[in-house]
């Protein structure tokens, strides 16, 4: 609703600056311009999508501030008469603020250009040679010029100002289009200055569009470093969880190790990482990269169709790792057969291959360990109450891989949490590709941050102390949508775990804490323990909910379950994960 009224009245204000101009009525004018400012502005921050809407419908943001401008050009004529000279500087002026700008959204759009076009970009590698220059601030590389357009506030309200002195005597009718004359040559120079400012940074940039010698310094350094272990990563940017996983343990591994990414600016999603990391977009470019040729094994950690480039390279051995270690389809993916070796934690990964028999011989599946489960506590926060992580998957790429259970029973599940007598305290972290496919999935997931929200709200109203005295400190909910905390963060902040099918199930068993899973699919107990052993040894939930009550209240009788079922996902506890997967990189590059 919020959205909409910022709309309406941004939308609401041109009729009325037209009938103020027309009248005249200039201090009228003055002020709904004042008003249609800031609704721009609230516009671009609180109603999403919709100003972007507008653009489509060719009530873009330039038109807008565009036809502002006629308005103030209308009122200065009604005011000062159109043959006054200070009209036509005034009319000059706001032209040519706009060819400013237009000069700067070039400029600005060759940089870009030129620093993200880039054959190869790095991360954690000195490629000072390249000299590329640091970016300018924000607001001045930003190719949609906005800040340019907000230049006609001096015009525009000047045009208003100087009719309201006119009006009142303190000026003749024709000198108080001066002040918008003013305001415009001001909004000029301001304009030609800022795009002026840019004009040494492209100039510093031009030598980065040397194809050649920019392919020449980077693998200079990656030569240097002489990489043995390469983490190879494609995808979306709401899918770098995937390899942000992996970065810990290969930090940690008796090899030098290197990340390859393929999509620009995905280095900037990963989690800060002393590993060395160069971005090649073009698969070209990729298999003629021969810095990379002292490497002897590349680990991929998801299927993804930019995996064959790397695939097509004779000298690497090539290891599946996957980006999680669940009962879920991907964990057995046919496609997996592409692969030298498929690496899996424990018994339960070689096990699901065999079951699902779509290729992958079994001399080919290593036990590796979870390597990233270390800092998981068995312990759980300690807190006067208990804390609940609900952390539901996402709806899948097809109905075949459907495990949410959002969509079906989330907001349901989600209040009885909430409402439960004695008070419980929920984090709420959905995956990170959630709504990707089904848009009711996003409208579930939305109706839980509102839920939860408004109690945190209404609390805040309320305006209830914690007791720092003995008594029961106030239960704070929290919504985990971005990489912070960390999944692991969050095991270790709750004392029970409500999830799906995923291999965020799996991970909790390193916990040892108790956990229930959601049976979307409405199978027998029986039935969908042996389809999702991780299951087992919690708590089945139904689409009515029949289970919730024991869960959270109940006794809990599966604790020495979670211990065997743990020993089975994840292999023996001794030697540990890292040990094994070290184990495991260094048979491969010694070719034992």
């Amino acid at each position: 609703m919020r959205k909409l009224i910022v709309i309406a009245v941004l939308l609401g204000c041109y009729p009325m600056l037209l009938v103020s101009a027309l009248w005249p009525a200039p201090l009228l004018f003055g002020v709904i311009a004042a008003l249609s400012y800031a609704a721009e502005y609230a516009a671009s921050r609180v109603a999403g999508r919709l100003p972007e809407l507008l653009g489509k419908v060719h009530l873009g943001v330039t038109l807008r501030f565009t036809a502002r401008q006629v308005m103030a050009l209308l009122l200065v004529a009604r005011t000062a008469g159109p043959d006054s000279p200070w009209f036509v500087a005034l009319a000059a002026g706001m032209f040519g603020v706009h060819g400013v700008r237009a000069v700067h959204t070039g400029l600005a759009l060759r940089l870009r250009q030129m620093l993200g076009s880039m054959p190869v970009s790095t991360r954690n590698l000195d490629v000072s040679a390249l000299r590329i220059p640091k970016m300018p601030p924000r607001w001045l590389r930003d190719a949609r010029s906005l800040r340019f357009l907000y230049l006609d506030t001096l015009p525009v309200l000047g045009a208003a100002a100087g009719a309201v002195m006119a009006a009142s005597g303190l000026v003749v009718a024709a000198s108080g289009a001066v002040v918008a004359a003013i305001g415009a040559g001001l909004a000029l120079a301001l304009g030609a200055a800022g795009a002026l400012a840019l004009i040494p940074y492209v100039r510093r940039a031009l030598p980065l569009t040397d194809k050649a010698r920019v392919i020449e310094v980077v693998s200079e350094q990656v030569k240097a470093y002489r990489p043995e272990v390469i983490l190879y990563f494609s995808g979306v940017t709401s899918a770098a969880y995937q390899a942000r996983m992996w970065l810990p343990p290969l930090e940690r591994i008796d090899r030098r190790a290197i990340v390859v990414l393929r999509e620009r600016g995905m280095a900037a999603h990963l989690e800060p990482s002393t590993l060395p990391m160069v971005c090649i977009p073009s698969s070209a470019d990729l298999m003629s990269f021969r810095a990379l040729s002292s490497a002897k094994l590349c680990l991929y950690v998801a299927n993804v169709g930019r995996n064959v480039h790397m695939l097509r390279i004779p000298t690497l051995r090539s290891a599946f790792l996957n980006h999680g270690d669940s009962d879920k389809e991907a964990s057995f993916n046919p496609f997996s057969r592409v692969y030298d070796e498929v690496w899996v934690a424990g018994p339960a990964g070689r096990d699901r291959y065999r079951r699902a028999k779509v290729g992958v011989r079994d001399e080919n599946i290593h036990e590796v360990g979870r390597p990233q489960l270390e800092g998981i506590s068995t312990q759980g926060p300690g807190l006067p109450y208990r804390t609940v992580l609900y952390a539901p998957t996402w709806e899948g790429w097809s109905d075949d891989l459907f495990h949410t259970s959002l969509i079906t029973m989330g907001p349901r599940l989600v209040r009885a949490l909430l409402d439960h007598d004695p008070p419980l305290r929920v984090i709420y972290k959905p995956h990170p590709l959630t709504g990707h496919r089904d848009r009711r999935a996003l409208r579930a997931h939305r109706r839980i941050v509102a839920m939860i929200e408004a109690i945190e709200l209404a609390k805040s109203k309320a305006r209830h102390p914690s007791s720092a005295a003995g008594g029961t400190p106030q239960i704070r909910h929290l919504v985990v949508t971005g990489s912070e905390p960390h999944l692991y963060d969050c095991f270790n902040q709750c004392d029970l775990l409500i999830s799906d099918i995923s291999s965020v199930v799996a991970d909790f068993l390193a916990s040892e804490k108790p956990y229930a899973v959601t049976n979307v699919a409405g199978l027998p107990e029986h039935a969908f323990h042996e389809r999702y052993p991780s299951a087992e040894a919690g708590v089945l939930l139904g689409e009515d909910l029949a289970g919730l009550a024991e869960f959270l209240d109940g006794e809990d009788t599966l604790a020495r379950a979670r211990i065997k079922l743990r020993s089975y996902l994840f292999g023996p506890e001794y030697p540990d994960a890292l040990t094994r997967f070290n184990a495991a990189i260094e048979r491969v590059l010694s070719g034992s």
